[in-house]
């Protein structure tokens, strides 16, 4: 990397920190978590506020070319361990215990958006204006289908957390239904871009390959890194060895799960979920995640901003599409599984601050955009409305779960909380 691009970079990133601080604290402050308020700071920074209010700066901070490969690269580096931080701190045993009312949310939440995509899905691609030359309906309606499912699985967990529901059957339940709902939308994906590169072995490679690498690691890799508690605790912590262990098969997780096709993050999710828990679980988060949440994770955030341009969606009619799809996603996932929670008799607080937070798209939804515009299926306007969606969906999660559930209710002590579970 030359030098110059080194030394821009190290800018960018006092820039990117610096904002996404500021822009966390107010987020906070109102009531919503700090991921929250990174992705609203990726926004800022792009040519959405930023590149209006000041776009000679905006271009001299962020220039296409070396600068931004290198910024994408960080992001997906961040990703990698921070999904690997939700999948160590995700207690598998926990979802036995509600896994019939997670089939049926988990479910409602994958074929309303599917049925809701498909509907909306051949007017957009009908119009020229949503989606790339050469998408098929059914790519459309597929890819939409996944983009109203998914849940921000990295934001739930933390929202559970923030709220003091690690442990509890509303927590769990959620956690369970959103880890399914993602699973399941990836999956799609896979199908849309084996699609869109006329190779149904992609998908079958992706799908079959992730299933064979899932069973493997939570079966003979969970074993065999079971030693890695005992030798922790031994040592009264994660030593550099361990930690240069760990971090060797993550990478090589993240490299094998994205070379079949079912990208990176599956990868480090499973073997973050198939890491020992207890000290080990707790002392390995405590090293990584501080540097993950505050430094590398933020990259995403701002690499999302900058393809997203708000003045893209500059007419009544791509503003109305914006309302609509917005609707769509609250009804194709809020509704959805809040009405499949009352079928199951849970309690009507429980289900409708349940649908509250499988509505929330935000970091996952993100990056199934990224990967859809860089695939050529979306067009940057659908890219925009799509962002959008995202931001409006994750930002409605917190107020409503507050106000029909959080306030009704007596948060247990942080003693009661199951380490896998806190994430």
């Amino acid at each position: 990397m030359p030098a110059a691009t080194a030394i821009h970079f190290f800018l960018e990133l006092a820039v990117i920190l610096a904002t996404c601080r500021v822009v966390g604290i107010v987020a906070k402050r109102v009531g919503q978590p700090q991921v929250v308020g990174e992705m609203i700071a990726g926004v800022v920074l792009g040519p959405s506020l930023l590149g209006q209010l000041a776009p000679g700066v905006q271009q001299a901070l962020f220039p296409p070319g070396p600068s931004n490969v290198v910024l994408y690269t960080v992001a997906q580096i961040g990703l990698v361990l921070y999904m690997f931080l939700i999948g160590l701190n995700f207690d598998v045993d926990l979802i036995k215990h509600r896994a019939g009312t997670a089939v049926a949310v988990s479910a409602a939440g994958i074929l309303a958006p599917l049925v809701l995509g498909a509907l909306v899905a051949v007017p957009l691609l009908s119009s020229g204006d949503y989606f790339e030359d050469g998408v098929t309906p059914v790519m459309a309606m597929l890819f939409l289908g996944a983009a109203i499912a998914i849940t921000a699985f990295p934001m739930l967990a933390r929202i559970i957390f923030e709220k003091g529901l690690s442990g509890t059957s509303l927590g769990t339940l959620a956690l369970a239904c959103g880890a399914t709902d993602d699973a399941v939308s990836w999956c799609i994906l896979a199908v849309v871009l084996a699609m869109n590169r006329d190779d149904p072995m992609m998908a079958v490679v992706a799908i079959g390959g992730g299933v064979v690498y899932t069973v493997v690691v939570m079966t003979i890799g969970r074993r065999a890194l079971r030693v890695l508690g005992p030798m922790a605790e031994r040592q009264g912590t994660v030593t550099p060895p361990m930690l240069s262990v760990v971090l060797i098969l993550l990478m090589a997780a993240a490299w094998f799960t994205d070379v079949i096709g079912i990208y990176a993050i599956f990868g480090a999710f499973i073997l973050g979920v198939a890491m020992p828990s207890g000290f080990f679980e707790r002392h390995l988060t405590s090293r990584i995640e501080p540097l993950v949440t505050t430094f590398l994770l933020p990259m995403f955030f701002v690499y999302s901003g900058l393809n997203t341009q708000i003045a893209l969606v500059n007419t009544p009619t791509l503003w109305a599409v914006t309302l609509g799809l917005v609707v769509v996603a609250i009804a194709g996932k809020g509704i959805a599984c809040t009405l499949a929670a009352r079928l199951k008799k849970v309690p009507l607080r429980e289900a409708v601050a349940l649908g509250s937070l499988m509505n929330a798209r935000g970091l996952i939804g993100l990056i199934l955009l990224n990967i859809g515009l860089e695939a050529g299926i979306i067009t940057p306007t659908l890219f925009t409305i799509l962002v959008l969606v995202a931001i409006v969906t994750t930002l409605m999660a917190s107020p409503i779960f507050e106000y029909v559930y959080g306030r009704h209710r007596v948060v247990a002590p942080p003693a009661t909380v199951t380490p896998r579970a806190a994430s």
